[in-house]
């Protein structure tokens, strides 16, 4: 499952439309597709082909109550450090965040990840819920992570199974560890 299929979905004319736009962007983990309101980054989509962009645009016009508009100063910031950081020269993101697509439980520890995981570390996915006063909750942040919105800026590459395993990934387990090696955190693969 894409993290475009885990879009809460928004009742029609529950919410007035909002501004937002896209764009796609080429890294070394493939085509990325990046969305933004004025409140921020909103969307980052792994192996955005043009079947899961089209996928996930509908969507985004669904939740957000219309086509796309130009000038969202949050995209073009995104696009420059995510450049930034897949070429090494970025370690923290500074992008203001919408975290309009995350709520309740999931948006707790996704907070907790982007607030207290620094680049180059990993956590446990027991430790992230016991940081999160969820004792005994690993499987549920798990299915957080799958539903994050904003993998690589909001770091959920960075949880990692209690046993030493690398543990599972939405984006797919060779770009968990391509991430975790720009990091630092593992080996560079050879090849």
């Amino acid at each position: 499952m894409t993290h475009s299929e885990q879009i809460p979905e928004q009742a029609p004319g529950s919410a007035a439309p909002r501004d937002w736009a896209w764009t796609r962007l080429e890294t070394p983990i493939g085509p990325l597709l990046l969305a933004a309101t004025r409140d921020g980054l909103a969307q980052v989509v792994f192996h955005a082909d043009e079947r899961t962009a089209r996928r996930t645009l509908t969507r985004l016009e669904q939740r957000f109550g219309g086509p796309p508009a130009p000038g969202i100063p949050h995209l073009r910031t995104a696009v420059a450090e995510l450049t930034a950081y897949f070429s090494g020269e970025l370690r923290s993101f500074t992008v203001p965040l919408d975290w309009s697509l995350t709520s309740g439980f999931n948006a707790r520890v996704l907070h907790a990840l982007a607030d207290d995981v620094p680049y180059g570390s990993v956590v446990g996915y027991q430790d992230l819920a016991d940081r999160v006063g969820e004792v005994g909750a690993a499987r549920a942040v798990g299915a957080a992570m799958g539903s994050n919105p904003l993998p690589v800026v909001v770091p959920c590459h960075r949880v990692v199974a209690s046993d030493g395993g690398i543990g599972g990934f939405g984006g797919g387990l060779e770009t968990k560890r391509l991430l975790l090696a720009l990091e630092g955190v593992l080996p560079a693969p050879l090849f």
